[in-house]
């Protein structure tokens, strides 16, 4: 089958978060090629009639979706899901309508509080393109993380991020913000405690929740906030991202914890119409109540992922992972080729 892996396109300047697209691109590229298809990578600007030319020229039968962002706007990410839809090609991970819902957090969090799934309370989003959101809270001091309502790999969070202040006078903060997180932000509560990552992947009998993953703190001064932020991701040399590694082991008393954020990571997956793979981020506060920070409907893939290193705690091969994301496709026009594969493929 030939199959185009899309992903953003990158220049030599860019950011360590932006350049991640060409080794996802490639390790996806690899694993497709290992599963006996024919692959082409393409880089995806505003572009689009040069796109669906490039995708028409190779017979594309279905696109591999890696877009994060077009021309570095992380708010455009749902357009390419929209045009594969209009140009009736099959494509992998979240259907367009939940890629846009997912990310754009202060969406998200208004269907998870209509849908009763426990997210942190916040205010804005500045500007106010939907309607703030405020509770008893407001006129309380809290600590609040400002964050990018668009924007994700962490941009713009920082150690400095945390602001001790009520939610009126939060919002001069935010306006100040608003350039350096690409426009769009918002103030969340600041949930003080354990952080994990539930990854979730298609399966043969339906969405399979990988082992849970810990955030661990380590040497982190009680001054400094325990945050993964943008250093903890990508910045090699950091105090940060040589401190945060990742726990899969738990203690027998953790056990109903990660119970219940294996099932409100499945409640997550149904409710936004989730497919091919995910993972929801939590904080668990002291009271050990897990709280939905983000929903990423396409998460990092690259072989050094936390995606990746959840699939390989389960035992499964990378590239077995990209044949379930494959075959995990909801409606689209399919061609004939594409059904006999998905009806009977390869197992590794």
């Amino acid at each position: 089958m030939k199959i185009a892996v899309i992903h953003d396109a990158v220049g030599s300047t860019d950011s360590p978060d932006a350049k991640d697209a060409l080794i996802q691109a490639m390790a996806v590229k690899n694993a497709l090629k290992a599963l006996g298809h024919k692959v082409q990578t393409m880089a995806c600007g505003f572009n689009f009639d040069g796109l669906h030319k490039r995708l028409q020229d190779f017979g594309a039968e279905l696109v591999f979706n890696l877009v994060e962002s077009i021309e570095g706007q992380g708010r455009l990410i749902h357009l390419i899901p929209f045009c594969l839809d209009a140009w009736k090609i099959p494509y992998t991970g979240s259907p367009a309508e939940a890629m846009l819902i997912t990310s754009n957090k202060i969406m998200a969090k208004k269907c998870m509080i209509t849908a009763g799934l426990p997210t942190p309370a916040w205010v804005g989003p500045y500007p106010e393109r939907i309607r703030a959101t405020a509770d008893n809270a407001i006129d309380k001091a809290a600590i609040w993380i400002i964050k990018s309502v668009w924007e994700h790999a962490s941009l713009g969070i920082h150690q400095k991020g945390l602001v001790n202040a009520t939610g009126k006078k939060i919002w001069p903060l935010i306006t100040s913000r608003a350039k350096e997180l690409n426009g769009d932000c918002f103030a969340e509560k600041y949930i003080d405690g354990r952080e994990f990552n539930i990854s979730v992947l298609a399966g043969p009998n339906g969405p399979e929740v990988l082992p849970a993953a810990e955030i661990i703190f380590e040497g982190f001064a009680p001054e400094k906030p325990k945050i993964v932020c943008y250093n903890a991701k990508w910045v090699e040399d950091s105090f940060e991202f040589q401190n945060t590694p990742r726990n899969f082991e738990f203690s027998a008393k953790d056990e109903p914890l990660i119970d219940l954020m294996r099932d409100l990571s499945l409640r997550c997956w149904d409710e936004f119409c989730l497919a091919g793979y995910a993972r929801v981020d939590f904080r668990v506060d002291e009271t050990g109540r897990p709280w939905i920070l983000e929903i990423n409907a396409n998460p990092c893939i690259s072989p050094d992922s936390g995606f990746a290193a959840a699939v390989e705690r389960a035992g499964i091969s990378y590239t077995e992972a990209i044949r379930r994301i494959l075959c995990d496709l909801k409606g689209g026009h399919f061609s004939e080729g594409f059904k006999q594969y998905a009806s009977n493929p390869p197992h590794l």
